[in-house]
């Protein structure tokens, strides 16, 4: 907010080459204040920006920014200038931007880095996409268990600089076999001459390089950790996960859920960058499985159109009933994807799932069906005693009879599915978001309509129909 504040300040810094008070400026401004204040200006003073901070700024900088503006100032920028700030990044964050790049540019930055960088930026891309090994860093500290928590603490001070976390320091065998995991503040409440195998109790937690980035944002929530280190099949330890990478899976993992749960395929890229046919494309499909979904329920009703012309009244409850189901089912199937997203339940809790949403499902169900039963009530005898005109019929105990058993039905029905539906849906191997709001309320609209119009034939047989 800040730095927004001085947004004109800069503006007439660079306007008027003032290059060493925007230096000055910006001096002891933390990099994700500057990445802020920088976005909203255009690509020229991005440019002018960079070129005055500091080495070790402008890549931290340059991480907070978006992919979209990483590309732009890389291709703005001195050769040099875009070199050292390749070079400067943290591996996890310049795979990022790698991964989102096309191959012929990727492989063009790759070829500014030097050697030691090129060798690891090589070794990320190499690991699945979506796994943890693209996410993980290189950087971190690792120590013998022979040592004592002097040298640890020595060796810390030497090498610590380039670390990602100085949290925890792993311990490692003389093959690199990951033993333990420490946090610094063990070694620094030790004596000095204590060792590290005295202090070290072999209960730790670590992930796989070919994990699955959800399945270790699920561990990190389970265990509360800062950072987990990520070993190889063999178990040598190769990297680390941080929080802040935790955060960014997080945030994409709740954008896909979201934009499944409006009935369309997740973007995979940001709204304002992915192209117009391909937005189109991936919404078209699911909007027409919905309305080839929705044709059922004309081919519902056609079936019913003679009941429906003997008693035309049923046809004025037809949004109350298809609603209430869809609405239901909407519940049940969102709440049912967040567990399962959090790992509050899995495929083997689907039994006692069913029986809780059963008992939901019915005392939802007669709450709306008493509320309806009493709507279709007072508006009949209401408007018989003041304006002498009955809208449902001499009947109409049948009319509300009907559709509060009918709400009963559908509400049930469409609790079960709602819920019932992510189950099966990770049981064959996909996503449970897909069974998205829209896709259980089209799914119930059509079986709610045969619920009500069967009920209505038992109640109203003899009677209306």
């Amino acid at each position: 907010m800040v730095g927004r504040l001085l947004q004109p300040e800069i503006k007439s810094l660079i306007a008027s080459r003032d290059f060493v008070g925007l230096r000055e400026l910006f001096r002891e401004w933390p990099p994700a204040d500057v990445a802020e204040v920088i976005v909203d200006m255009d690509e020229q003073e991005r440019v002018v920006i960079f070129r005055v901070l500091p080495h070790d700024l402008a890549a931290d900088v340059f991480e907070y920014l978006e992919v979209d503006a990483q590309q732009e100032l890389l291709k703005a920028m001195a050769h040099e200038q875009a070199v050292s700030v390749l070079n400067e990044m943290s591996p996890d964050d310049r795979t990022a931007l790698l991964e989102e790049m096309p191959s012929v540019a990727a492989r063009q930055l790759i070829r500014l880095l030097t050697p030691e960088e090129r060798r690891v930026a090589t070794a990320l891309l190499g690991y699945p996409e979506g796994s943890v090994g693209r996410l993980m860093t290189p950087d971190f500290i690792a120590v013998d268990e022979e040592w004592t928590v002097k040298e640890v603490l020595d060796y810390v001070r030497e090498h610590g600089q380039d670390s990602e976390t100085l949290n925890v320091i792993y311990v490692v065998d003389d093959r690199g076999k990951l033993i333990d995991d420490l946090r610094i503040r063990e070694f620094l409440l030790k004596p000095l001459e204590a060792k590290v195998s005295e202090i070290r109790d072999e209960n730790f937690v670590a992930l796989n390089v070919n994990d699955s980035q959800e399945n270790a944002l699920n561990i990190f929530r389970k265990y509360d950790r800062t950072a987990l280190p990520v070993v190889d099949s063999t178990g040598v330890l190769v990297g680390i996960v941080t929080t802040d990478d935790m955060l960014d899976v997080a945030e994409e993992e709740a954008t896909e859920d979201i934009q499944k749960f409006g009935g369309m395929e997740a973007l995979d890229e940001p709204y304002m960058r992915i192209s117009l046919f391909r937005m189109v494309r991936k919404r078209a499909l699911w909007l027409v499985v919905l309305f080839l979904g929705e044709m059922l329920t004309a081919t519902a009703m056609a079936r019913y159109q003679d009941e429906l012309a003997k008693a035309l009244v049923l046809a004025l409850f037809l949004p109350l009933i298809i609603s209430s189901g869809g609405n239901s089912g909407s519940q049940a199937s969102t709440l049912m994807i967040r567990a399962m997203a959090l790992g509050e339940v899995t495929l083997r809790d689907w039994w006692r799932v069913m029986r809780r949403e059963v008992q939901a499902g019915l005392l939802l169900g007669l709450i709306l069906g008493v509320i309806g039963i009493i709507r279709v009530a007072s508006w009949a005898i209401a408007d018989e005693r003041y304006f002498h005109h009955q809208p449902y019929g001499q009947h109409w105990p049948l009319v509300a009879l009907t559709v509060g058993i009918a709400l009963v039905g559908v509400v049930l029905w469409g609790t079960l599915s709602g819920s019932m539906l992510p189950f099966i849906l990770r049981r064959v191997g996909a996503d449970p978001a897909t069974s998205s709001a829209p896709f259980v309320a089209t799914l119930v609209d059509v079986t709610g309509l045969i619920i009500y119009f069967s009920i209505a034939l038992v109640i109203m047989r003899g009677a209306m129909l």
